[in-house]
Order: structure tokens, then C-alpha cells, then sequence
């Protein structure tokens, strides 16, 4: 293709500076001024005045992350275009389709040699899209600051990209506005480079310490696991039971000791009215460490047609003190609530002593009700000769086997045919495994969600005495050893050298140094965190410490490591918390699999300090929609209480402007958590601080150990971020490492073009109408064709994760007066940048009026209650 005309092109060879403007202004053709462009860039240089200046990016401190604020995910089919990312990156096969589709749109503007010459460029800019750090190449890490809309280069790069395809960069973001400043490297390169050696690209790909181990799961230098938590709930009273209803719902229900057990929704509100209320019944105290109280619940496994729940909990009955196992029906008018005066005694058992009452109650994958109760209390099972655990005359110190099915007209319970000791004389028939001490939270194995290798094993915590805590396989007609043993250690010696003790040994057991109280947890087999697939998670009540085991199919053997909170750059996505209090009482799972645990920071059952916290991996997610459900609705009676996070996200921490002092030794603190009812700590699981009282499954405070930003080692490419002084600027809320002055004619406090914002006339956040910073000014968007995926590109901008309605006909509010409607006829797909992005009419022209201004309700659930 020859340069326009002839004559053109002789005339851009003698003219010099400017020569292939003149051409773009006779031939009003993009291809062929690209095209004569490259064949002539290297013959003059220009200097023209810069118009638009981007804000230098956050250096250092960062982590993998996408331009949607999530991790990054293994893409479920390989990418075709942005192939470097095929395994790990921020893109999906479809988004994939899609910058190859833009890519080849540009370089329709080239000849043959431009392709050649530039496409490479062109390539890599817009794959950056796709890489793990994605969210620092195009500065957003951060949901409330603009979005740069180019990924930031290296210097070297962007000089080269400069002297061989300097006038494409129009073409990239679609704008006029780059015109001035293409002539002009240095200029050119301020506009497009990243202040950051080690993210900027491609420097980002070269480093070892950023791509090594890319999407596993994040350890320290000593090998500790780094996750992060969400807050679900909180204001609980000893939280002790999350369990779910399996019925497509996705609620969960929450008891706490007291007596109550609450109905929590997928979005996060709560019922105001419980699901059951038995603290005229439950014997319990607000003592810190009494034991006694409602310890837990299980639904039945078909709840959608066989609507009971079954209770395990304390109680005096002329003055004895029992544990009683009880059944429910859900109540005719409320499906979430069971109906009170429907209870139904099922087992009573007696209890010796205060101490040691088990409290665990679940369904089996063969349907029969599971019942885990304690050895009866007092120190080293002291009854008898041989103790109650060795005893299968009593059901203390046992795992217990029952029906409880086709039960409404008959005995409470009958006894499965196949349990072990049916028959057998001075045996009770309800037993299934003995030999345990006090089995403090068990759960069922879903199995791997491929393979299904695993499913229905069932793991139990259980709690010791002196030295040992064990973790334990639970099989039919097995001896686990107590009083003779503790965890793999002789507790009584004559019982222990019994050679028909044939006891099974822990899959794990830990020393009191750990901890002293052990919280029997889950194996994670969700969708969200695949990289979780196969641990079981679990916890110490005494320490707090969160732990794990790993197990390795070829030997058998389970594998410990221990759980710490990621540093605040590693949990530095919506919603994410790095702490948690201590007191760590039980673990649960949702419909869908994913795993939390319930802890308190004063052990009292009637101090409000209790919170569920979700267990999240930041490393990596499942591919987008991989995980999506819809929920089946709820009927609610009664009224919704939103919940409201108390602790403050990672994300919304703002950054220190003076290096990190030395801690100094101090005593430890007693002052009370300004919230909490009682004295109240927080830990870091690192750098706990153990209570030197060995009593098992106690419940009681200890002193809060230094914050673990004051001990946690930094990355080595973290540095601490500028003092403030006179002629130093801090840096921006929730970025860091910004600390330079302004200079004169920088515009970063200004907005950047396709910012938007939400009017309303309350000042809420999450909803109000829309308006889009355009060329200078705030507009409004009309409502015509705009939809759910407009909205969601407008929520996404401003940290929202979802967007739950659209508002049409001025529903949040219309325009005044002085103020324009900037956009129309907006078509998006979802996952655009701005809604500049998308389709719509020529920026400033409409044919409507302020009373269709569209506004839009954002949200961080997706079936959150406006």
C-alpha cells in the first residue's frame, strides 16, 4: 500500500514535523496515516504540549489480583490468544475471544509492515489484561481510585514501543486526547510508565520471586499457611453449631449456648425471630468455662420432605443434671421456625459431672443419627474399674448409632442391624466406637468433588487431658483408647500394656504446648477455593491457633501445618480481615461447602462476642461463574436484620506514613474491647499467647498478643513508606508508596474520564443516581436500553461486587438544572471498564429528559435485602 498519494507521501518526506499529520488531515483515514507513520517515524521528532497525565501507581506491596478485585483463577480451557495465561491469569476462554477480537480491529489500520512492526506491542498491552497482576498494571488494587486504561509499562519498554509505534496509542484507548503528547517521548513514556520496576511489564514476568509458586497457596518463611477470613456474623453468645439445610435454600442456622438458634440468609440477614428458643430449658451459666448448655443441632438429611431437627443439650431434672437429645418438627406456619410444644425426648443420659458432656450430634451418608458424648467428667475418667470410656455397659465415653426414622408412632429410636456390638452380652446396642474422652466437634467427609475419593469418613476432635490432643478417623466398632491412652501416649499404664486394648491411633495428636483444647474441624471440599481441595481444617479452643492436615495417599500418613492470617497485602481484597477472635468453638460448612468457624472473645454464654468468619484463600479462585447458584426462596415471617461487619477490611486500612517502630516489651494489656460485654482479646495465631492453665475445653480469657503487623516479616521488595515532612505529601488513602509532591499542572485530584458516582439524597453509598465525569464536567445517564450489566459496570467502579437492581424513570433522583445528561442508549455486556466502554449514543447527545435519569442499587451479596 503506498502512503495515500504519491504526492502526499513526497510531501510528508520534505515537509518534516508534522508531515503525517497533514496526511491524516487529507486522507481522514486511520490505516493509511498508520501505515505512512511507520514507514517514516524515524525521520523527525516533534514536542507537543502533554494533556492528560496518569496517576503513578501504588509500587511495591502488591499481590496477584484481577481488574474485578478478586485473585486470579486457572482459566477451565486453554486460552487460544493471550496463551502466556493459559494456566493462571485473570482471563477466561471468552474474555480471551474478546481482546482478540479488539486486537485484530486495530490492526486493521496497518499495512503489512505496521502488523509486523507493531503488533507485537499491540499484543502484549492489551494480553496484560489477562495477567495475575492484572489489578496493579492498571492501578486497581484499590476500588475507590480510577482505573489507568492502559497496563503501566517499564521505561526501557515503553521508549521502545515509543520509537517504533508511538502514534498507535490513540487506537489502544480510543481517544483523540494522545495526539500531543505522541511526539514527545518523555511525555509519552510519563503517561504510560510504571514507577515500579519489579510489576511493571514485561519486568513482572522475569521475576523469580513474583511467578514462583503462582497461585498455590501462600506460605511464611517458616511454612505456616497464609489465609484470610470474612466476617459473616457477629454480636453471637457462644456460638457453637453452624450447620445448613441442604433444601436449596442456602440458609444457615447458628446456635449459641445460651439456647437459641438463629436463621442467617445467603446475603447475610438475619431472621429477628429464632429458629428455636430453649433457654427455659437449657442448664447453662454465664460462668466463663461452664460446659453445659445447648451444644448443638442437626437437620435431617431429607429436610425437604422429613422437616425435623434434633437438638443435643443440657438440663437438671430434679436436680440431676443430664444430656438430653431431643426432636422437633418445623412449625406449619414458619419454615424458619420449628415448633416448640412438637419436642420429642429421644435419650437422656446422666451426667456425673459438669464437665465433659460431648456435644456432637450430625447425620451419617448412610441416614442414621450420629450422637458423640463425653466420658462423664471429673479428671482421667475415674468410674470404675476400667473408666466409663472402656465400658460398653454405659454410653458415656462413646460414639452412638441410632434410627430415627419411621419413629412417629413407636419408640423414639430404633437400632441399626449392622451396629458392632448388637448382641453382645452387657453391651449397649446404640454404641458404634468407644473408648473416647470427650469428642468436642466432628464432621462427614463430602469426598473430592471429581474422584469422590473420601467421601463419608468422618473426623472428630478429641479433647485430652494432660499432654496430648488427638484428631481421630472414626470407624465402625473401634476403640479409641481413653482411659488407657492419650493420643499416642500411655495415660494409664495397666490399661495401656492390655494386650486386647486393640485401640485405633489418632491420625494426628499435639503436645500442650500447641494448644490444649482441640476444635475437630472440617475437610474443605467447596468450589470457591480449589486449592484448599483435601485439607482439614481445624483449631485449638485454649490457643487459638488455626491449624491443618494434609493427607498423603500414597503413605497414608496426614501431614500438619499451621494456618496464620496473611499480612495486609495479602488479604488485601473486599471484604477480606486478617484477624480474629481467639476463642475458637466450633467449625461449620455451608450448602455449597465452603468453611467457617465460630469463635468469641469472652467465653461467657451470655457475652455478645461471638463471630462467624469465613475461611478464604487469596492465591486463587474457581473460574468465574464456576461456583454461581441461585438460591430457592424463603418465606420470611417477621422482620430482617442486615448484618453489618464490625471489623475493618484490609482493603480500607490506611497505610502508615512512618516506618514500622520496634516493639517494645510491655506487659500484656487488660483493658477491655470497647465492644465486647467482657474483657475482650484479639490474636494473631502467630504470635499467640498461651494460657498457662492445662484445663481441658475451658473457657475462659487470656491477654491479647501484639498485633501481627509488629511481627510479621516483610517481602523483600516491601519498603516502609516516606515521613511526613514539610515538603512530603502522604500518600493517598488505601495506596501506598505515593509520597511525592505535586508539581505544578498535575491533575491527579481530578477524576478521571468514565469516573462515575451515585447521587442520592441520604448520602448512601451503595445506591443513588448515576453520574459520569465526561470531558470535564458530571453528567447524567439516561435510562433507555440501560440494564443489570450497565449496572453491574457501574458497581464494579465503585467497589461494589454486585449490583442488585436498576432504577429507571428518575427513581433515585433527576438532574438539576445545571447539570447535563452526557449519555444514552448504553448497551454494556458486564465486563467493561467504564460504561465509556460499552455502546451507547455520541457522548452528549440524547433524546430524553432528567425524569429518565437511571440510577443503580450496588451490593456485596447477591440476593441482598434493599
Amino acid at each position: 500500500m503506498l502512503c495515500v498519494r504519491e504526492q502526499e507521501k513526497q510531501a510528508w518526506v520534505h515537509s518534516g514535523e508534522g508531515g503525517c499529520k497533514r496526511v491524516m488531515q487529507a486522507s481522514r483515514k486511520k490505516k493509511e496515516f498508520f501505515a505512512c507513520a511507520m514507514r517514516g517515524m524515524t525521520l523527525w521528532r516533534a514536542h507537543c504540549l502533554c494533556l492528560v497525565v496518569l496517576l503513578i501507581p501504588l509500587q511495591g506491596n502488591s499481590h496477584p489480583q484481577c481488574l474485578d478485585y478478586k485473585p486470579p483463577f486457572q482459566p477451565p480451557e486453554p486460552l487460544l490468544f493471550c496463551k502466556e495465561y493459559a494456566k493462571f491469569g485473570c482471563c477466561d476462554l471468552d474474555r480471551d475471544n474478546q481482546i482478540s477480537q479488539r486486537f485484530y480491529q486495530i490492526m486493521d489500520y496497518f499495512d503489512h509492515t505496521g502488523f509486523m512492526a507493531c503488533g507485537k506491542y499491540i499484543r502484549s498491552i492489551l494480553c496484560q489484561e489477562c495477567s495475575p497482576y492484572a489489578a496493579h498494571l492498571y492501578d486497581a488494587e484499590d476500588a475507590n481510585t480510577p482505573m489507568r486504561e492502559l497496563p503501566g509499562l517499564c521505561g526501557n519498554y515503553c521508549g521502545d514501543y515509543w520509537l517504533h509505534c508511538r502514534y498507535t496509542l490513540s487506537l489502544l484507548i480510543n481517544s483523540n486526547e494522545t495526539y500531543a503528547i505522541e511526539e514527545d517521548r518523555s511525555k509519552f513514556c510519563k503517561y504510560l510508565e510504571l514507577k515500579d520496576p519489579e510489576y511493571c511489564y514485561p519486568n513482572v514476568l522475569s521475576n523469580d520471586d513474583l511467578n514462583a509458586n503462582l497461585g498455590d497457596v501462600k506460605a511464611d518463611p517458616q511454612g505456616c499457611i497464609q489465609l484470610c477470613l470474612e466476617e459473616v456474623a457477629n454480636g453471637l453468645r457462644n456460638p457453637v453449631a453452624m450447620i445448613h439445610a441442604n433444601d436449596g435454600t442456602h440458609r444457615f442456622f447458628v446456635a449459641e449456648q445460651l439456647g437459641y438458634v438463629w436463621t442467617y440468609l445467603p446475603n447475610g440477614s438475619r431472621i429477628d425471630r429464632p429458629f428455636l428458643n430453649l433457654t427455659k430449658a437449657v442448664l447453662t451459666s454465664p460462668w466463663a468455662g461452664d460446659e453445659r448448655g445447648f451444644l448443638c443441632i442437626a437437620l435431617h438429611p431429607r429436610f425437604t420432605k422429613v422437616k425435623k431437627a434434633y437438638v443435643y443439650y443440657s438440663v437438671s431434672v430434679k436436680k440431676q443434671e443430664k444430656i438430653r437429645i431431643s426432636e422437633f418438627i418445623v412449625s406449619d406456619s414458619d419454615m424458619n421456625m420449628l415448633d416448640h410444644s412438637s419436642e420429642r425426648t429421644l435419650l437422656e443420659v446422666d451426667e456425673p459431672a459438669s464437665n465433659h458432656n460431648g456435644g456432637q450430634l450430625m447425620f451419617g451418608l448412610d441416614g442414621y443419627l450420629y450422637i458423640f458424648i463425653g466420658d462423664g467428667g471429673k479428671a482421667g475418667d475415674p468410674f470404675g474399674k476400667f473408666g466409663n470410656s472402656q465400658n460398653k455397659s454405659t454410653l458415656l465415653g462413646k460414639v452412638l448409632r441410632i434410627d430415627v426414622d419411621n419413629n412417629d408412632y413407636g419408640a423414639p429410636y430404633s437400632i441399626p442391624s449392622d451396629n458392632p456390638f448388637v448382641g453382645e452380652k452387657d453391651s449397649r446396642p446404640e454404641i458404634y466406637a468407644y473408648g473416647v474422652r470427650n469428642m468436642w466437634r466432628c464432621s462427614i467427609d463430602r469426598g473430592d468433588p471429581v474422584s469422590g475419593r473420601g467421601r463419608g469418613r468422618m473426623f472428630c476432635g478429641d479433647v485430652g487431658q494432660n499432654k496430648y490432643e488427638e484428631v481421630d478417623l472414626i470407624e465402625k466398632g473401634g476403640n479409641y483408647g481413653w482411659r488407657a491412652k492419650e493420643g499416642f501416649s500411655c495415660y494409664d499404664n495397666k490399661l495401656c500394656s492390655n494386650s486386647s486394648l486393640n485401640d485405633i491411633l489418632p491420625i494426628f495428636a499435639y503436645p500442650h504446648k500447641i494448644g490444649k483444647s482441640v476444635t475437630g474441624g472440617y475437610i474443605y471440599r467447596g468450589c470457591q477455593m480449589p486449592n484448599l481441595n483435601g485439607l482439614y481444617i481445624f483449631g485449638d479452643f485454649m490457643s487459638g491457633r488455626l491449624m491443618s492436615l494434609k493427607e498423603n495417599t500414597e503413605t497414608g500418613k496426614w501431614n500438619y501445618k499451621e494456618i496464620c492470617m496473611g499480612a495486609d497485602k495479602t488479604c488485601r481484597f473486599p471484604k477480606l480481615i486478617n484477624s480474629y477472635y481467639k476463642y475458637i468453638i466450633s467449625f461449620g460448612e455451608d450448602e455449597a461447602g465452603e468453611l467457617y468457624f465460630l469463635a468469641t472473645g469472652a467465653a461467657s454464654a451470655t457475652a455478645r462476642a461471638g463471630v462467624v468468619y469465613k475461611i478464604v484463600d487469596p492465591s486463587r479462585r474457581a473460574p468465574p461463574g464456576k461456583c454461581s447458584f441461585k438460591p430457592t426462596p424463603v418465606n420470611i415471617k417477621g422482620k430482617l436484620i442486615h448484618f453489618s461487619p464490625k471489623e475493618e477490611f484490609v482493603i480500607n486500612k490506611k497505610p502508615s506514613t512512618t516506618a514500622i517502630p520496634k516493639p517494645k516489651p510491655t506487659k500484656p494489656s487488660t483493658t477491655p474491647r470497647p465492644r465486647a460485654p467482657m474483657t475482650t482479646r484479639r490474636v494473631a495465631p502467630a504470635t499467640t499467647v498461651r494460657p498457662s492453665t492445662p484445663r481441658p475445653h475451658a473457657l475462659h480469657t487470656t491477654p491479647r498478643p501484639r498485633p501481627p503487623s509488629l511481627t510479621t516479616a516483610r517481602p523483600s521488595y516491601w519498603t516502609a513508606a516516606p515521613k511526613t515532612t514539610a515538603k512530603t505529601h502522604t500518600s493517598r488513602p488505601g495506596k501506598r508508596g505515593r509520597g511525592k509532591p505535586r508539581r505544578k499542572g498535575d491533575r491527579r485530584g481530578r477524576p478521571r474520564a468514565g469516573t462515575p458516582r451515585l447521587v442520592s439524597a441520604d448520602g448512601r453509598k451503595d445506591r443513588g443516581r448515576v453520574e459520569i465525569f465526561v470531558r470535564g464536567e458530571w453528567g447524567t445517564v439516561c435510562d433507555d436500553m440501560f440494564n443489570i450489566q450497565a449496572a453491574a459496570v457501574v458497581c464494579r467502579q465503585l467497589g461494589f461486587p454486585v449490583a442488585l437492581r436498576v432504577a429507571k424513570r428518575a427513581e433515585l433522583g433527576a438532574g438539576g438544572s445545571g447539570v447535563r445528561i452526557l449519555l444514552d442508549d448504553v448497551e454494556c455486556e458486564g465486563t467493561e471498564r467504564t460504561l465509556l466502554h460499552c455502546k451507547h449514543a455520541k457522548l452528549g447527545k440524547n433524546n430524553c429528559s432528567h425524569d429518565e435519569d437511571v440510577g443503580v442499587v450496588c451490593g456485596h451479596y447477591e440476593h441482598a435485602v434493599e
